[in-house]
């Protein structure tokens, strides 16, 4: 699949921003927030919808014609894009309404934090079924995506918030402990997806044909120009290149931000490193996605000489 930039930074930034307001809720409702200033709450809610809007933008711009995203909304009960834009318009007046109870300190704060963190994780998951649902590309349609999306906003979301809590002099270890366990466990859910990627299962040129008993190749290709499938779905990169990418991923989302966090925890306390440690994930996990898209292959491509999806 082709990796438009625009998806990329989509996915990435407001997987970030919805991670982050879902930590400002749960800290909100489990009384964690409490030794932070009104200004620092705000700033984190800020940061959140800053990071959600720069994701939503860049996605009208992977739209053909900008100007009909609106149509986005009319399919609510049958598109889970639709979905996805309903809610994600819902979430502003929401958050809205949240800072202003957290300036004025109004008595149902709670109830505003809960329906923020539950409408920023409801939109993680509906992003996330618009590649899961796909049963045309193997490497999307599996449970492990979703999980996926949602670990990575959690988890980037969460280092982001420490680290901003960690300038105002706000820098909690246990929280620590929690965002370095996140990191873990979303590792060990890649590490799984990767396993089962590799597993040679799915259409073949075989099954596509149904001649199961015989070797099928294709002959010739049925169109004689570029075509929008060629573009769209037969993107191409050296097996071996995909290898050094996935390692290269692997350190910048995991390892190093890892390294990072656990020294700040048992040692230094320099919360600058934290936001190096973000920073350096932040460009992981574009890269993550990027990965996302080439790696992913359409069963179109048996007809274009794939043999295996």
């Amino acid at each position: 699949m082709h990796p438009a930039f625009s998806v990329l930074i989509f996915t990435v930034t407001s997987g970030a921003g919805y991670g982050l307001l879902a930590w400002l809720g749960a800290g909100q409702l489990l009384g964690l927030t409490q030794a932070y200033t009104i200004g620092l709450q705000l700033s984190l809610g800020v940061m959140a919808m800053v990071l959600i809007t720069i994701g939503l933008v860049s996605s009208t711009m992977h739209l053909a014609s900008p100007k009909n995203a609106w149509r986005s909304f009319s399919r609510f009960r049958t598109s889970w894009l639709s979905r996805e834009a309903v809610f994600a318009v819902l979430l502003y007046p929401i958050a809205a309404l949240y800072a202003a109870a957290i300036f004025w300190q109004w008595s149902m704060i709670d109830v505003l934090a809960g329906l923020s963190m539950v409408f920023a994780l409801i939109i993680l998951f509906t992003t996330s079924m618009i590649y899961a649902s796909l049963k045309t590309i193997r490497q999307w349609n599996t449970p492990m995506v979703p999980a996926l999306f949602m670990a990575y906003a959690l988890m980037s979301g969460g280092l982001l918030f420490v680290a901003v809590s960690g300038f105002s002099g706000v820098l909690n270890p246990q929280l620590l402990i929690v965002v370095m366990a996140l990191v873990l466990i979303t590792l060990a859910l890649k590490m799984v997806y990767f396993f089962w990627q590799g597993k040679p299962t799915g259409a073949t040129i075989q099954t596509a044909t149904g001649f199961s008993q015989a070797s099928v190749r294709l002959l010739d290709a049925g169109h004689s120009a570029p075509t929008f499938l060629n573009r769209e779905f037969g993107y191409q990169v050296a097996a071996d290149f995909l290898l050094r990418l996935r390692i290269v991923m692997t350190f910048a989302v995991f390892m190093l931000p890892l390294g990072l966090v656990y020294w700040v925890f048992a040692d230094t306390g320099i919360v600058e490193i934290l936001v190096v440690a973000w920073v350096i994930m932040m460009a992981g996990l574009l890269l993550e996605r990027w990965l996302f898209f080439a790696e992913a292959r359409h069963v179109v491509r048996l007809y274009q000489g794939d043999q295996r999806t």
